[in-house]
């Protein structure tokens, strides 16, 4: 088996994810053989550093020796049951870990496959737990500006990321979108925290025009990662859960993409001293082995629903793989690493460095900014540096940086034309040496 062959197989016969499959006339696939660490290699023996955790899932780096085991061990005795009305240890070993971690009062876990179906049970849990209570008038949902959520359909309509949702328009419901507390936009010597403080004033005035056919507030804690991975201060958060609280809406925190470590602690609502009413988990939950979310929630909630059949208030939504117990084995071993590796004080390390790796690209003269939260750290591309203006998107400066980062054996994966890095957390520091380098000459190449 080489490259060329796995290719003209894969295009005969695939339909890649968000992709211009016409792209691939130019642009060739890169099959991977097999990955070690933070490595993946290709049938030709190319290597390639995932700065991008393979779409942000890889915590423990590829083929981790702890995490196979676990799922090893589980083969052994139980790949899958129906979990409507039957139980396994791992599913309930699992929920007993994620409430204990979990920010305090979210003591119920719902489980699905996807980042989208959590996002969707939260959404269809909110609604229904106003409608059990006998509240009709509640049927609409607030958002960020730029926010990203998943791309089902329900997902997609609390979301405001265009280049996904604008197409799908007519079939979605209608949400109110706010103004974003993206600091880019912050005034020349403004803090983080005064923006995102000063932002927050158009949030207070939705809920108090809408609160009353509001079913809940969603957002990305800290980082909009689809959202050109713009960021915001925790001050936004805790004033958001105090408005939630006074209006008498809930709080769906989002942290498929910041949660587990990502944003410098656990879960991102911690740097704001909160606890959302549901919280959304994914991607790295399982190290980025199998796929599994959560929706995790509180026993007023849950409660909600809690009564004689007869009364119909179950909450009837279901996956086929709900609770699946590979995954959930795979879980349990990325917690067990978090646990046992003092993973998040090692990461504040790792992060201290690739700011350091980073620092000088803020005055490169295409770079308007170089921003970072914990382990995610962007790089925003743009023609004129004063003005911030972009480049015509239809120039693709960003696929410039990726093709380049190939050719150098990295990883990187623009978000239009912002380089980011979020590598697993196995990497070390001469390997983020190696990303700022290949960003850098990406960079100054797209830019000539």
């Amino acid at each position: 088996m080489d490259n060329d062959s796995l290719t003209q197989r894969d295009l005969r016969v695939l339909w890649h994810p968000c992709t211009q499959m016409r792209d691939h006339e130019t642009i060739p696939l890169i099959p991977i053989r097999r990955g070690r660490g933070a490595w993946l290699e290709d049938f030709d023996g190319k290597r390639y550093l995932d700065a991008i955790s393979s779409w942000w899932v890889n915590l423990f780096g590829h083929a981790n020796p702890r995490i196979n085991a676990a799922i090893t061990d589980q083969l052994q005795n139980l790949e899958h049951v129906i979990l409507a009305g039957f139980t396994h240890e791992p599913v309930v070993q699992l929920s007993e870990r994620l409430v204990q971690i979990a920010p305090a009062g979210l003591s119920r876990c719902f489980y699905a496959d996807s980042g989208s179906a959590a996002v969707e049970i939260a959404l269809k849990m909110s609604f229904h737990y106003w409608r059990n209570l006998g509240d009709k008038k509640r049927t609409r949902f607030i958002h960020l500006a730029n926010s990203y959520h998943g791309e089902t359909l329900g997902a997609l309509a609390v979301g405001d990321v265009a280049l996904y949702k604008e197409t799908y328009q007519p079939l979605l419901l209608e949400a109110i979108t706010v103004k974003s507390p993206d600091c880019y936009y912050r005034a020349p010597g403004e803090s983080w925290a005064d923006y995102s403080a000063r932002a927050f004033a158009e949030m207070e005035t939705a809920l108090a025009r809408h609160a009353g056919e509001v079913c809940a507030v969603i957002v990305e804690p800290l980082v909009q990662c689809a959202g050109s991975m713009r960021m915001y201060d925790p001050v936004y958060l805790k004033r958001l859960r105090q408005a939630c609280d006074k209006h008498g809406v809930h709080l769906i925190a989002d942290e498929i993409a910041v949660g587990f470590g990502r944003s410098g602690t656990m879960f991102a609502c911690e740097q704001a001293g909160i606890a959302p009413d549901f919280l959304c988990l994914g991607k790295g939950l399982t190290g980025g082995y199998l796929p599994l979310s959560a929706c995790m929630t509180t026993d007023e909630v849950y409660a909600a629903f809690y009564a004689e059949y007869t009364a119909r208030k179950a909450f009837l939504h279901s996956h086929s793989y709900t609770g699946n117990p590979l995954a959930c084995r795979a879980a349990l071993a990325t917690l067990d690493i978090f646990r046992d590796d003092d993973v998040i004080n090692r990461n504040r390390k790792l992060a201290a460095h690739m700011g350091h790796a980073a620092a000088s690209l803020s005055d490169h003269p295409h770079v308007a900014e170089v921003r970072q939260t914990g382990m995610i750290l962007a790089i925003e591309m743009v023609r004129d540096k004063k003005t911030r203006a972009p480049y015509p998107w239809q120039e693709r400066r960003g696929l410039a940086v990726y093709r380049h980062g190939l050719d150098r054996g990295v990883l990187l994966r623009p978000l239009g034309d912002v380089i980011y890095f979020m590598p697993p957390y196995v990497i070390t520091q001469e390997e983020i040496d190696l990303l700022a380098t290949v960003a850098r000459e990406g960079i100054d190449r797209a830019g000539a």
